[in-house]
Parts: structure tokens; sequence; C-alpha cells
């Protein structure tokens, strides 16, 4: 895997360096999350990468912030990072525009293993926000769709307004044998789908659990919940992967920040195999 993923970086000596790329399109997904689709082509080269793994976006004069890359890996020339607003970095590059350069530094990280998830059924969980890092995955498992067997996405979010790349989970579910089954915390009088946390959509399908690769990505406590869930359902712990994406300020395990037990997110991860960090979540404060 380390090869692999060396033989798809960018073509930098330095692992620190960053490059200056120009902001082609800027999509707001709703009132606090937006899509940046970066122009690639020119000083970065060929540029490629693996499902799950996130590049450092850096403002001028501002500071820089983790972000998960959220296109298509067999898409060339442009790349996609969905980011929600919450902090100073962010909310600089809200206010970015068509035509503004940023940095970018990357990819980082370790990715989604889909070659464990040949001829098995896979089951990807998200809620919020999470689903940005899952989408390069949804995308590469639609491109080899025979590969795979069924293609369940359970997906929630806080209200209807509040969902993601709403048109593309309409064409992900008109998708062959692919099953999309999205809930809110909140409807309102246009939502005609499912009320609820991600976890009630598990009593909507039924999972094969001696077949199944789950890739689960959202709030820490939403995964913790889904991991229950899936082990009630007689899921091996072993065929579940996490995404843990927090405190990631350097990208490579240099600050310290993003520490989990004995494990650092940025260069460990932020992909996980659940049995690696099971111990961990039970933590508090950790």
């Amino acid at each position: 895997m380390k090869d692999e993923l060396a033989n798809r970086s960018l073509p930098m000596s330095d692992a620190m360096m960053t490059y200056p790329v120009t902001i082609r399109k800027v999509i707001w997904e709703n009132d606090d999350t937006f899509t940046l689709t970066l122009d690639m082509n020119g000083t970065l080269g060929e540029f490629s990468f693996l499902p799950g793994q996130f590049n450092m976006l850096y403002v001028y004069g501002i500071g820089e912030a983790a972000i998960s890359i959220s296109s298509d890996p067999s898409r060339t020339g442009t790349l996609d990072h969905t980011i929600h607003r919450v902090g100073t970095v962010t909310t600089a590059l809200s206010q970015k525009k068509r035509g503004d350069v940023i940095g970018v530094r990357g990819p980082y990280g370790s990715s989604w293993p889909l070659d464990v998830a040949q001829k098995r059924d896979v089951c990807v969980i998200t809620g919020g926000i999470g689903l940005a890092p899952l989408r390069p995955v949804i995308y590469s498992l639609l491109k080899k769709r025979d590969e795979y067997g069924r293609i369940i996405i359970l997906y929630g979010g806080r209200s209807p307004l509040d969902l993601l790349y709403r048109v593309e989970l309409e064409r992900w579910e008109d998708a062959k044998n692919v099953e999309v089954l999205v809930t809110v915390d909140r409807g309102d009088s246009s939502w005609k789908g499912h009320i609820g946390v991600v976890t009630s959509l598990l009593s909507y399908i039924k999972l094969d659990s001696r077949n199944t690769i789950a890739y689960v990505c959202g709030p820490e406590i939403m995964m913790k919940y889904t991991i229950d869930e899936l082990e009630r359902r007689g899921l091996p712990l072993d065929r579940v992967y996490l995404s843990m994406e927090r405190n990631m300020k350097c990208a490579v395990g240099f600050c310290g920040h993003c520490q989990y037990g004995p494990t650092f997110i940025c260069k460990d991860g932020p992909v996980f195999p659940l049995p690696r960090i099971r111990p961990l979540l039970d933590r508090k404060e950790l």
C-alpha cells in the first residue's frame, strides 16, 4: 500500500511544499458548506489520489486546513474539496471566488481499501459532511460496477436543506443494483423521506453480514452508534472501516495535534480498520 500511495502522490520532493492553484468553480451545497473545484493543470503536473486521502488547503496570509478530496479519482485536470465553514481558514476559503489562487499540498493519508470489497456487498454509512470523503469511493464503485455486489448508501443530514450532492444522490439511486436511503433529523412540509438518525435506516435493508464491507464516516458519536448497530447485525468488525478526521494540522505527524492514542490520524489514517482503533473510541477526552 505504501508503494501505491507513493506512486500516486504529488510530484514534490518536500512533503511540506505548497503549490499555487486556481479556483475554477465554487458551488454552495447549503448555507455553510461549499465545494471548491480547483484547476490542477500547469504547476502541479498530473495529480492523482486514492479515495479517502486529503489535502492541505492554504489561504495566503491566513493559514491552512486539512480537507478531504471529494472528487472522482478517475477525473483529471480538476479536483473537488467540499468544505464546512467552521473556523478562520474555512471561512476565508468560503470567501474565495472563481479565478482566485490558493495553496495546495498533498495528497496525504491512507485510503478506503476497495480491494477487500471486490465480489462483496458494500454498505456506505455516513452523516453530514462525512459524505464528502466517501464520494470518491462511490464514484470508484460505480466505475467498476460489475466487480462488486450490492451497493447500499445510507446518508443522514440535519434537515433536507443540509443534504449534500442532492442531484448526485438521485443519480446514484438510478444506478444498477444500488440502494440509496436518506434520512433527516428534522423534516419540513416538502420532505417525503425518512426522519430519524442514520442508524435507523439499517432497519430498512437486509444486510448480508457474511458478505458485506462497511465504510463509515461522520461525527464520532454517529460512528459509535453505527458500529454498535452493525455488530448487532452480525457484521464482523474487521470488515468495518472508519475515517477519523480530527485535529489534523500538519499532515505529516510533526505537530502532534491529531495524536489519537498511539496513532497519528494524519499519518496513520485518516482511514482505519475498526479493530485498530476500537479500544480508543470509548475513551473519554482522548
